[in-house]
């Protein structure tokens, strides 16, 4: 990270427990270092073991990406710099619409097969990330599953820890596969009017759809960083803390820009 990168993430960071009182040792490493070595991670896709040497020894960097996703101090830090992206683009911090979309990504041998699936439509035999996002494409939730699950089922939950974290959300923009029952569940047990947004039948080649081309775009983003375009976690909250790892990193460089 630049310096002013580092100002925009150090304000950023949850502040450590034993700082508040709350007992505990401080920590041995320099925060930069450890943010630097995970982000070098994420972007490059290396594994664990290939950390250079000029960060870290892997163990520890990966005991702070650890500690960090148990005590969800990830989600913290992803939050707090969506909070702040979102106000220095004249918005409320709090979002009150968002799009949902699922991508499907081929899985690491790494990867049990408890956890993995077979999604026929995109002939991927992988994982599939459900995520929501609003109109800016922040990322508001996100959620890891086999790929041979619906779109529907895991939209359920995902709208609910929506709902839970941004109660202001009452409109939500899907594509089709999130029609059927969803909608009304949207409407009765969450007040979110779930819109469907259809591809007409007589468009052929790419087209782009409203509302539907901004979570598209996330994904773009996310697909930047080499980790993601496999999933390589034997567990899905670790894949769903890359993800966060990810999006950090691109807020962080915007606002950084912006503050020059």
């Amino acid at each position: 990270m630049s310096d002013a990168e580092w100002a925009v993430v150090r304000d950023a960071m949850p502040v450590p427990g034993w700082l508040e009182g709350h007992g505990g040792q401080p920590e041995g490493y320099c925060h930069r270092q450890m943010v630097d070595a995970v982000r070098y991670l994420v972007a490059g896709g290396i594994t664990w073991r290939a950390m250079p040497a000029d960060f870290p020894a892997w163990d520890r960097v990966y005991a702070f990406f650890r500690r960090w996703r148990d005590r969800g101090l990830t989600a913290e830090f992803h939050d707090r710099l969506r909070d702040r992206v979102r106000r220095d683009a004249g918005r409320d911090a709090e979002p009150t619409a968002g799009i949902i979309d699922a991508q499907s990504v081929k899985a690491a041998a790494s990867v049990p097969s408890v956890t993995r699936g077979f999604d026929g439509g995109k002939k991927v035999n992988g994982r599939k990330r459900h995520i929501v996002v609003d109109t800016l494409g922040l990322l508001l939730a996100v959620m890891v599953t086999a790929a041979s699950v619906t779109d529907r089922d895991p939209g359920q939950t995902l709208l609910a820890r929506l709902r839970e974290r941004h109660w202001r959300v009452t409109r939500v923009w899907a594509d089709g596969g999130y029609t059927g029952r969803l909608v009304d569940l949207a409407r009765d047990a969450w007040r979110i009017a779930l819109t469907v947004v259809r591809r007409s039948d007589d468009t052929s080649g790419f087209t782009v759809l409203p509302k539907r081309w901004l979570v598209e775009r996330t994904f773009a983003w996310l697909m930047h960083s080499r980790r993601l375009a496999r999933d390589y976690e034997t567990r899905t909250d670790t894949s769903e803390a890359v993800i966060k790892w990810a999006m950090s990193t691109v807020m962080s460089r915007r606002l950084a820009r912006r503050a020059r």
